[in-house]
Formats: structure tokens, C-alpha cells, sequence
């Protein structure tokens, strides 16, 4: 289910940590999982608990409880727009609206052509730069309507 590549990567990670505490090493699995398969299936996640021996509902529960986990397919995209207070005091929701209208799908959606999925999430840890928005990996602060037509437009 998983690449050598991946496997070998899940394989670092738990050489991090003592036998006895294998389970330490289930975000970072879980992680390099969905960064191979997009997304997080059942079959997927009971795979991951396998290769960590962890009981497959410890997977379960990690990987419906965080928030940077996908249990369903997304777009190529994923834009997360943090909607915690002090981004919500700074303009969230005028952020949330732009983009509801410029992509023409709400939160939780993606756009017909798979290129976006649009995901309210909690605090993503950059208050000081409020609004902001996390697009795959990446880091947008200060966001304005016209910074966001911009990353829109820069994606793939």
C-alpha cells in the first residue's frame, strides 16, 4: 500500500523512539501516508497501524482528530483558512467569502475540476500575521482580497 520510499521514511521515524513507544511515531506515519495517497483511506490507515503495531483504532482516532488529516479525497489544492479568534477579529470571514465566491464552493468543497478544496480549520499558529490561510504547505499572512487573487492565480 505504501512505497519503499514511504516505508523506509515511516521506518526513520520510528527509530526515533524507544521499542516501547512506537506509537510516538503515528502522526509523522500518518503524515507521510497522505502525503503519498492525497488522502487517508480505512484500508490505508489500518495499513499504517500495521506497520507502526499500534491497534488500528489508535490510527483511527489520531488521524480523525487532527485536522491536517484527509479521511476523504481532496483537490490538488487545499487551502485552510484559520477562523480562530484572532483571525476572526482581523477579517476571516471576509476572507472565507472572497474565496467562497472566486472558487464558487463553500467550505468543505472542492471545485468540479478537482484543482481546490476549500477547509475552515483552527488555529494554524501565526496570530501576529492575521488573517491568514495555509495552501498545501505554505504560509499566506495579512491576506487581502487582492493577495489572495494572487494565490489563486499562482496555483495549479
Amino acid at each position: 500500500m505504501l512505497s519503499d520510499t514511504s516505508l523506509r521514511e515511516i521506518q526513520h521515524e520510528l527509530s526515533k523512539y524507544p521499542a516501547d513507544r512506537r506509537q510516538s511515531a503515528l502522526m509523522a506515519a500518518l503524515r507521510i501516508a497522505q502525503d503519498e495517497h492525497g488522502w487517508l483511506s480505512e484500508p490505508l490507515i489500518e495499513y499504517v497501524a500495521g506497520v507502526i503495531r499500534v491497534p488500528p483504532v489508535r490510527a483511527y482516532e489520531v488521524a480523525s482528530f487532527y485536522s491536517m488529516y484527509e479521511l476523504k479525497p481532496v483537490g490538488r489544492n487545499k487551502i485552510c483558512v484559520c477562523t480562530n479568534i484572532s483571525c476572526m477579529l482581523r477579517g476571516s470571514d471576509e476572507v472565507v467569502e472572497h474565496l467562497n465566491k472566486r472558487l464558487g464552493i463553500g467550505l468543505g468543497e472542492t471545485t468540479a475540476d478537482g484543482k481546490v478544496t476549500l477547509k475552515e480549520v483552527e488555529c494554524l499558529a501565526a496570530c501576529a500575521g492575521a488573517p491568514m490561510m495555509q495552501v498545501n504547505r505554505d504560509y499566506f499572512e495579512n491576506l487581502t482580497p487582492q493577495s489572495i487573487d494572487e494565490i489563486l492565480d499562482s496555483l495549479s
